[in-house]
């Protein structure tokens, strides 16, 4: 008996040849190796194709044939998506056939009459493998859902093209979905393939016309590298309206980053750029298509630059904490309350940088942890420090990223911050914007709870940014809202907008927890705010934000003021 290891698939091989001999031939040459079967002309040759189609290996065709010839069946084989992969040996004897079967795909020539038997055999065995060979690369070289490139054969021939004309410009392409995940939850992943796979016609159609390649890089993100074009905008319109046309009631939103020709940039970094570009455009409701330029090329140089000055910014303290007033406004004169830790960055070389570059950078990057950190601790020496020189405990509040929420070592730290500076938690309040508690919302709200139980106070920052449904404010664990400003900026001159303002009050009456009205600025607000029975209101009406020496004075003069009213 065989042992079952060494039994290896025999390889199936289609004769096609009129002449019994010739099949005899033959069969007798390749029976050893193959699987045969035969046809006598090509009409039978074309239905044995089909009958086995999955398995054939390889035809051995003759050209000179009754009924269909063998260059028709080369024709036919040439123009079929099913049968163009099988290769084809032509047999003939006659010199003057051979280009003319070549050209019409043909793979080799067995000579006749037939002599060298091991010279056919090794032909035969040369061609199967090199075709086994192509069809294994094919099936790595094309992605399944899109028919695009996959990506490492993308590059390599993005790069063969550049090195052989490195004079033409070439423009680099990021194309991605909108919220392609939520198509996936909505629909289902048969959807999100289709969605994919009508990406993937829309770029083949462009890619077409063009003369480009494209691949899909991952999930929903294309790549495409083609000719420079005139007007991006109306190539990406034309792909959005074949995707809306075969959509099938799904909203698909395209959006499209170019980095134009960079005949000195390495490929990947021009991809790099258009997906820079593409981020943009994500970010941005006026415009689906946004191209690199120097100005955004400026401000990615910007950026790193923040990034690989962030330790030196910690070590030598160039970040500082400024402090803004919340004061409680139902009292007369209205009484200093709290204050909200805010950060600012004096850069030695680059001067004051505005907290809406750094932060969101550092948010994207995973390292607004470092940052906050910094003023944590600075925050909790200062109060520390203001117990022991003024005799007062002033509450102070920092803000609390949903990362940082859900770091299992948060609670044990943030009691050691405080342990340390001999402080009461309470003093020590923590910000959480409203949309932190829609993502992880339990795993949130059960660290929340856990920080709440040890006396920290929390203040759900932002509240009223649209978020949070009624149903799920009335569970969630918090002290304060703090209302968006964007509520307080019309409030004299718009009734709907001090309606929802009201509507808030009367939210945090039902939850029994004070409001703080942020961004505060003229007299007509605060009259309103405290006609509403707003308790604690934020803004420049009172004060900017100010450093802590600065701040210091605000804290001696409301001490002052209560100890001598009529003053």
């Amino acid at each position: 008996m065989v042992p079952s290891n060494t039994i290896r698939h025999r390889r199936l091989v289609l004769v096609v040849e009129d002449q019994e001999i010739n099949q005899g031939i033959l069969e007798f040459i390749l029976e050893d190796t193959y699987d045969i079967i035969f046809a006598s002309n090509g009409v039978e040759a074309l239905k044995q194709i089909e009958a086995h189609l999955q398995r054939l290996s390889i035809i051995l065709l003759d050209l000179i044939m009754p009924v269909m010839d063998g260059f028709e069946v080369l024709e036919r084989v040439r123009n079929s998506d099913d049968m163009r992969h099988i290769p084809i040996i032509v047999l003939t004897s006659e010199k003057e056939a051979e280009l003319r079967a070549l050209q019409l795909g043909a793979a080799d020539f067995i000579t006749k009459p037939f002599d060298a038997h091991e010279v056919i055999l090794a032909r035969v065995a040369r061609i199967i493998e090199l075709s086994e060979g192509r069809r294994l690369i094919q099936a790595t070289e094309f992605d399944s859902i899109t028919g695009l490139l996959t990506r490492g054969f993308f590059f390599e021939y993005a790069g063969q093209m550049r090195h052989f004309d490195p004079k033409r410009k070439m423009d680099a392409l990021v194309l991605d979905i909108d919220r392609f995940r939520s198509i996936n939850e909505m629909h289902g992943w048969e959807s999100g393939n289709r969605t994919l796979a009508l990406m993937g016609d829309a770029i083949r159609s462009l890619l077409d016309k063009t003369e480009g390649i494209g691949s899909r890089i991952e999930a929903d993100q294309f790549y495409v590298y083609l000719p420079q074009q005139k007007n991006y905008l109306k190539i990406l319109d034309t792909l959005q309206d074949q995707i809306d046309a075969l959509s099938n009631r799904i909203s698909i939103r395209v959006r499209m980053g170019v980095c134009p020709w960079m005949p000195k940039t390495d490929l990947h970094t021009m991809f790099e750029r258009a997906k820079t570009a593409c981020g943009m455009a994500r970010g941005s409701y006026k415009s689906n298509l946004m191209i690199y330029n120097d100005a955004i090329h400026e401000r990615e140089l910007y950026y790193q630059r923040l990034l690989n000055d962030l330790w030196h910014a910690v070590e030598d303290h160039q970040f500082k904490v400024y402090y803004q007033p919340k004061y409680n406004v139902q009292v007369s004169p209205p009484e200093l309350s709290s204050a909200e830790a805010l950060v600012r960055w004096v850069h030695p070389e680059l001067g004051m940088i505005s907290p809406g570059d750094f932060i969101p950078l550092f948010e994207r990057s995973g390292l607004i942890h470092v940052v906050d950190r910094y003023v944590w601790n600075e925050v909790a020496q200062q109060i520390a420090r203001w117990r022991d020189k003024l005799g007062v405990e002033f509450p102070v509040s920092v803000n609390l990223s949903r990362i940082e929420i859900l770091d299992p070592s948060l609670e044990s730290e943030l009691n050691e911050l405080v342990s340390a500076n001999h402080l009461a938690p309470k003093q020590f309040k923590l910000e959480v914007t409203e949309s932190a508690y829609t993502d992880d919302a339990d795993q949130l709200i059960e660290s929340i709870n856990k920080l709440r139980a040890d006396g920290f106070e929390i203040e759900m920052d932002d509240f009223g940014s649209g978020y949070s449904s009624l149903n799920m404010i009335s569970s969630l664990p918090i002290d304060v809202l703090k209302m968006d400003m964007k509520f307080i900026r019309d409030i004299k001159a718009d009734r709907k907008a001090f309606h929802m303002v009201e509507v808030v009050l009367d939210i945090a009456r039902y939850l029994g927890v004070p409001v703080v009205a942020e961004g505060v600025e003229t007299d007509e607000q605060l009259e309103l705010l405290q006609g509403a029975g707003c308790e604690l209101v934020q803004g420049y009406y009172f004060s900017r934000p100010l450093p802590a020496s600065e701040f210091e004075k605000l804290i001696i003069k409301d001490i002052e003021q209560h100890k001598n009213p009529s003053k």
